[in-house]
């Protein structure tokens, strides 16, 4: 069976504002107050939560201090769990093409660098998880993207061929996962990076969810 793979956040939802302020209350834990913003960050906050720790600590002269992410990476992940959908929400359109892909015959899957633990509970909150065939996070095997392991193992646990595949992303990291693994990669530019990914030369990229049918049918056809 032929398989469509996403991407979770920052492609099948905007979750950067829950991610922002999961962030925001370690620092102010810290005594240090919001360092980042929900709409200027949004890009960092999607590759992780390391990164948003990062950031801020960078933005008080302490970039460095790999000891305190370490100490409160724990903290963010308990934060974002008690509030994981307060502002997430599903692109437009997203829900339908996934639907349409499913009667056309296609396995769907969720491939995501997020703990899976957090990826279910987000995608249950919602009300959309029973509609994937399977989902691989960040701490489902012993690696994660852009090994291509995670990518291929999401595609066989939908009932799907790892070789007829695709991965539907928004990052550098989306594009190398599906390189790795020799199949193709479609970037969405209503991500946090925009008409960026254009830079990264994917197979296809899209504007809107409503252009997803006719490149899965030209990729995998």
């Amino acid at each position: 069976m032929k398989t469509v793979v996403f991407d979770l956040d920052g492609t099948l939802a905007d979750t950067s504002g829950d991610l922002i302020a999961a962030a925001n209350a370690c620092f102010r834990q810290m005594g240090e107050g919001d360092l980042l913003d929900p709409a200027n960050d949004a890009s960092t906050a999607l590759h992780g939560g390391r990164a948003m720790l990062h950031l801020g600590l960078k933005r008080l002269g302490r970039g460095g201090e790999e000891t305190t992410i370490d100490a409160y990476y724990p903290v963010l992940l308990e934060s974002y769990a008690g509030a994981i959908d307060v502002h997430t929400t599903l692109y437009p359109g997203a829900m339908d093409a996934v639907e349409r892909l499913k009667q056309d015959g296609y396995a769907v899957a969720i491939c995501t660098n997020k703990p899976e633990g957090l990826a279910r509970l987000l995608m249950g909150n919602l009300g959309v998880l029973d509609s994937f065939g399977s989902l691989i996070g960040a701490d489902t095997l012993q690696v994660r993207k852009p090994d291509p392991e995670p990518l291929r193992e999401a595609t066989r646990r939908a009932g799907g061929d790892p070789a007829r595949c695709l991965l539907v992303g928004d990052t550098m990291t989306d594009r190398k996962t599906a390189k790795r693994a020799g199949v193709p990669s479609v970037l969405v530019t209503f991500g946090p990076d925009g008409r960026g990914v254009l830079d990264l030369k994917p197979e296809a990229t899209i504007d809107h969810y409503a252009e997803l049918d006719h490149v899965v049918e030209r990729l995998l056809n």
